[in-house]
């Protein structure tokens, strides 16, 4: 079952700026030559925000229970937290819950593991 996908506002702002600094990369370099960390950090959240959006189970995402954060729509549901980077100090990660209705995912957070 795939899931239409919801943002909050912060969560959008920091993926549009990822993608941002990413095309940024690209366009200086002009396509040539190996590509940059930002372009690389890019396709790494936006290959993890497909497989949440595909299947929020994908054993890559290595998905689990991140109690940390709250729920913004039903305290008592769980947030959940999907690497989109593994081994990588700094590594990034996708903060996510389930709704607010059915079929859809909310995108809570994007942000380097401290």
């Amino acid at each position: 079952m795939a899931f239409d996908l919801v943002w909050q506002t912060g969560a959008r702002r920091i993926f549009d700026a990822l993608m941002a600094n990413a095309q940024r990369s690209l366009d200086q370099r002009r396509g040539e030559g190996k590509s940059t960390k930002a372009e690389g950090l890019f396709k790494q959240v936006h290959k993890c925000i497909e497989l949440l959006a595909a299947d929020p189970r994908h054993t890559g995402l290595q998905t689990h229970a991140y109690y940390s954060l709250a729920h913004p729509y039903d305290r008592h549901q769980k947030v959940f937290e999907a690497y989109a980077q593994n081994r990588t100090p700094g590594a990034y990660r996708v903060f996510w819950c389930y709704g607010p209705g059915t079929g859809q995912i909310t995108i809570i957070a994007i942000t380097p593991h401290p």
